[in-house]
């Protein structure tokens, strides 16, 4: 094992500055048995490094090399399995468990113990040594002494020590004297044995020649005790006689103690006095404000407010133990309450004063606002009122019985005179919504005959847009089959229809200006209140869920919802339910008489629901960014929901009305009255809601409008007994496609792509239908591809023709059959010249003029559309000729160019 260590040392641990201490020959327990080493070694350089190093045989030859090591700082705990018996198992605990079995007993406690004083000396830290005999666990390690680690011939742990400056150079100096050392080193060890024993015989001379020096030093000793003895008697007669003198001096300290601690309670006592009255003494003009200050003058009221927070203050000082048993504090905190009772009766009864008087003052006010249309200004009343806003919050904090009672004479005296005041101003409002309505003194001015005529043109064209009245109108309306008595009756209608629009727009444009400077009014009117209210009753402003009336008429009943009767203030959520409770019951007429305007202007004219909706719609959007959860914002959001049920409810009778339209069955239907109802609709509401806010309400009522629109012109075309359903179809979705061609309305672009394809397909199903109906000379026939379907010859040739080319016979072997040769085709063609064409084509001008309004101006477009498609069906012919009688020389009595001179002549003489 020796001259292993010695090899490991040489060969592994010295080139790496390493002193090999101890090595234990071990192998992993239950595995095949693979011997490695356990090597204990510490670093020459400071710091110092401990450190387990495992080392190897190599497989590739007979050298070692290091395969592991551990910091011995990392190793937790060492179990060595059996304390008695001997056990060559061990176990490590670094960052896991290692398990070894040593070659022999010895061997492991060796390593151990050399662990343990490895641990002792160096790291300073407790490994838990488990199952380790004690003997191996020695407390310390005695200097001095060669104590042996692992063996006698091992160096000793702790007697190596770091050489010094002085060690270091004598070697020097001996090896540059012995430079065969190097080479020779058991001469040098020889020698250096030679040199030591000669200084071991000098020691002991030294020793033996110093034995005579002993003994005078054991006499000296001797006597050196006898004088201690004598020493300690002088001071045992010395502690004696200072004993009286510490006596003395303990009564000393004592009395001057209770001297100090009489002072230390003089001083805690002067400072309690110096609290007390600095704290608790209020100042006599401060009294005397409480008891006689003049709450009316400006400078009275501030005298008031000082002393009443000089008050407060002296009465919610924080007293120390013991204060509140002393009878001048108790006789202090009594007077303070008497003042705080007197000055409290003093001050409500002033505010209550105040605001019976500012409500007779206000009235007297009201005479001046019955003909304007403003509401009367509380600036001044408020602003006199907010000078006893500290005293007020003062009150509150002191006496809440008298704060809550002020809080409700307050409430009962400002709702009456706010109640008188807004009654009022609605009743103005009213009067200059009504009272230049005269429409129906006009209609009484009028002979009985024209206002019946009127009154239908009206409900015809949709020019008032009154949708509340009776409907029976609409189920009389007819349109005049007499030229004269037409054209007399549309000249009678263009003149009410101008005037009545006029009207409207003038009374709509005023309802509107009214309604609008109405809410102006009452905004500003509730924020200032809703800001008196929070700043002179001390309320917090804050977000909450909005009142209801319920909570109002408790306020009716005298008691404030949730508060404290104790007299204690309200939390902060109670407070803003306060305010709004205040504000409902000061503004509780707001809501019905905003009601009853919205009623009568939607009796006035339902399409005034517009109007309100809009500037309800703005100003509920302008509360809620101040405050969703005031009292206006609320109010507002109330009355909008009825306002839009109102123009819900705008929105359901013109759907309703159209429904119940009733179209003559002798005259011609024209333009429907509920699609012009519909394009003023529409253009009014454009102009109403340019940028709103709730222009997703007017999408919606245009779709349900649109939608009832499509629907019930399509049923009143197919009830038209006089005009031709294409031509009612036609017309009307011209007009509805052009009116939204017009005002460019987004949510119906898919509705005004429908209407221009209705209008589309219905101009060309009645051009096909008006060329298809007998014209006694000249017709064309789309389905059956015969342009004189009238007359039998050429309609039944050039069926036949058609029928043999479809049965397989080729269209060139068509003018041998019998029946369809050039000579039949001759005698056919022969009867149709261009003057039967021409007469032919006048007529069907005339029939369709006929079943065409003068509004829409659509006769132009539908001639065109009949030229185009004869001369599609005269192309047509004219190619199976070209096709079937090839090289004949058979062709119409009339050319294409002849067919455009002839509709052209004829549109220019009509």
């Amino acid at each position: 094992m020796t001259a292993i260590k010695h090899a490991l040392q040489r060969d592994i641990f010295t080139p790496n500055d390493e002193r090999l201490l101890s090595i234990v020959n071990v192998c992993k327990a239950g595995k095949k048995k693979k011997n490695c080493f356990l090597c204990a070694t510490v670093t020459t350089e400071r710091p110092v490094q401990v450190k387990v190093v495992k080392v190897k045989k190599s497989d590739k030859g007979d050298f070692y090399k290091r395969q592991i090591a551990w910091a011995l700082r990392d190793l937790a705990v060492v179990d060595a399995k059996d304390a008695i018996k001997e056990n060559p198992e061990f176990d490590l605990h670094f960052e896991k468990i290692y398990k070894w079995v040593a070659s022999s007993t010895a061997e492991k406690n060796a390593f151990i113990s050399c662990i343990w004083k490895l641990n002792q000396r160096y790291l300073r830290k407790k490994i838990d040594f488990v199952n380790v005999s004690s003997q191996l666990l020695e407390e310390s390690v005695p200097s001095g002494e060669n104590q042996s680690v692992t063996g006698g011939d091992e160096e000793v742990v702790d007697e190596y020590q770091e050489l010094n400056a002085r060690e270091e150079q004598d070697i020097e100096i001996m090896m540059e004297g012995c430079e065969y050392a190097i080479s020779n080193a058991e001469a040098f060890a020889e020698k250096l044995s030679r040199e030591l024993q000669v200084l071991d015989g000098a020691n002991i001379q030294s020793i033996m020649a110093s034995e005579k020096q002993v003994n005078i030093l054991m006499k000296l000793l001797d006597e050196a005790l006898k004088e201690v003895d004598q020493i300690e008697l002088k001071l045992s007669s010395y502690e004696e006689m200072l004993q009286s003198v510490k006596e003395q001096m303990d009564q000393i300290s004592e009395s001057n103690h209770l001297i100090h601690l009489s002072n230390t309670n003089n001083v805690k006592l002067l400072s309690e006095i110096e609290f007390l009255v600095n704290h608790m003494d209020l100042a006599k003009g401060h009294i005397k404000a409480l008891q006689e200050g003049d709450l009316a003058s400006s400078r009275g009221i501030e005298a008031c407010t000082n002393a009443a927070d000089a008050l407060l203050q002296c009465m919610n000082v924080a007293l120390r133990p013991g204060h509140d048993m002393l009878l001048a504090v108790k006789q202090q905190q009594q007077r303070f309450s008497d003042l705080r009772e007197l000055f409290a009766r003093r001050l409500a009864s002033h505010l209550n004063n105040v605001f019976v008087q500012q409500g007779h003052d206000q009235s007297s006010t009201l005479a001046q606002h019955s003909v304007e249309l403003t509401l009367p200004n509380h600036h001044p009343f408020h602003r006199d009122l907010l000078r006893y806003a500290k005293l007020m919050e003062w009150l509150k904090s002191t006496d809440y019985g008298k704060y809550e009672g002020l809080t409700k004479n307050y409430m009962d005296y400002l709702s009456r005179l706010y109640e008188r005041e807004i009654k009022d101003f609605f009743e103005v409002a009213k009067i200059k919504m009504t009272g230049t309505t005269k429409e129906s003194k006009k209609f009484a001015t009028l002979p009985r005959k024209e206002s019946a005529v009127k009154q239908e043109t009206e409900s015809l064209h949709g020019s008032s847009g009154k949708l509340t009245g009776s409907t029976s109108s609409l189920n009389k309306l007819s349109v005049q089959s007499s030229g004269n008595r037409r054209s007399q009756s549309s000249s009678l209608l263009d003149m009410g229809n101008m005037s009545a629009s006029d009207l409207d727009v003038a009374d709509r444009t005023k309802f509107d200006k009214i309604f609008e400077q109405v809410l102006s009014e009452l905004e500003p009117l509730c924020l200032a209140e809703q800001d008196f209210i929070s700043k002179f009753f001390k309320l917090q402003q804050h977000q909450s869920m909005p009142g209801t009336m319920a909570e109002a008429e408790d306020l009716d009943g005298g008691t404030l919802s949730r508060q404290h009767n104790c007299g204690t203030p309200l939390p902060v959520s109670s407070e803003k339910d306060m305010i709004r409770q205040m504000m409902i019951k000061i503004f509780r007429c707001i809501e019905p008489e905003l009601n009853n305007l919205i009623a009568l202007g939607d009796k006035i004219d339902s399409f005034n629901s517009l109007y309100m909706l809009v500037k309800m719609s703005h100003h509920v959007w302008t509360a809620q960014n101040v405050d969703p959860a005031s009292f206006l914002s609320t109010t507002l959001g109330n009355v909008l929901v009825t306002v839009k049920r109102n123009f819900d409810k705008c929105i359901s009778n013109q759907i309703r009305q159209m429904e119940e339209v009733k179209i003559s069955k002798k005259s011609k239907v024209g333009i429907l009255p509920f699609v012009a109802e519909f394009e003023e609709f529409a253009g009014l509401a454009e102009s109403i809601f340019k940028n709103a806010e709730r222009r997703g309400d007017l999408d919606k009522a245009y779709t349900k409008l649109i939608r009832g629109v499509f629907v019930n012109v399509e049923k009143v075309a197919n009830e038209s007994q006089k005009t031709p359903r294409d031509v009612v179809m036609m017309e009307n979705f011209h007009h509805i496609f052009a009116t939204l061609s017009r005002l460019k309305i987004s949510c119906l672009e898919a509705e005004k792509k429908e209407a221009k394809q209705k209008y589309t397909d219905h101009l060309q199903s009645y051009v096909i239908y008006s060329l298809g109906q007998p014209l006694e000379k000249l017709n064309v026939n789309i389905f059956s591809f015969s342009i004189f379907p009238t007359f039998e010859p050429i309609h039944h040739f050039f069926d036949g023709v058609e029928a043999r080319v479809a049965q397989g016979i080729r269209e060139e072997e068509v003018s041998y059959q019998l029946a369809f040769n050039k000579q039949e085709l001759r005698k056919v063609i022969k009867e149709y010249p261009g003057k039967e064409v021409k007469k032919g084509l006048d007529n069907l001008y005339k029939k369709v003029d006929k079943h065409l309004c003068e509004e829409e101006n659509l006769l132009q477009v539908v001639w065109h559309s009949m030229q185009d498609e004869f001369i599609r069906q005269y192309k047509h012919f004219e190619g199976l000729i070209a096709r079937c009688y090839p090289g004949s020389g058979v062709t119409m009595e009339f050319t294409i160019q002849d067919i455009l001179d002839y509709c052209s002549s004829i549109a220019q003489s009509h």
